[in-house]
């Protein structure tokens, strides 16, 4: 996290308004980034739960992995912003 920060003031060249703007631009892009791995990651598993277990899982799985993705991309979703809103308040600053 610390490496947002230096990230953004090596960009901002000492304005304080551009190291803001960047610390925000930096980890957001670092938190979609981390979301689409890890989004994929859960589709592709749950791709291949559907088809591995096809005939042995006795719940109808196809109709219901909707439900679990979804339930699996609201969690991912709430702890990658929960990451997002901590990096950016230890990266952002008041004043000098």
């Amino acid at each position: 996290m610390e490496r947002i920060g230096i990230a953004a003031s090596k960009m901002a060249k000492g304005n304080l308004l551009f190291y803001n703007g960047w610390v925000i631009l930096i980890s957001f892009l670092f938190s979609f980034f981390i979301f689409f791995i890890g989004g994929s990651a859960i589709a592709i598993a749950l791709i291949l739960m559907t088809y591995g277990a096809r005939g042995v899982m006795p719940v109808n799985f196809e109709k219901e992995w909707i439900s679990i993705g979804l339930v699996c991309m609201i969690s991912l979703a709430a702890v990658v912003g929960l990451f997002c809103l901590i990096a950016i308040s230890r990266n952002i600053k008041f004043h000098r």
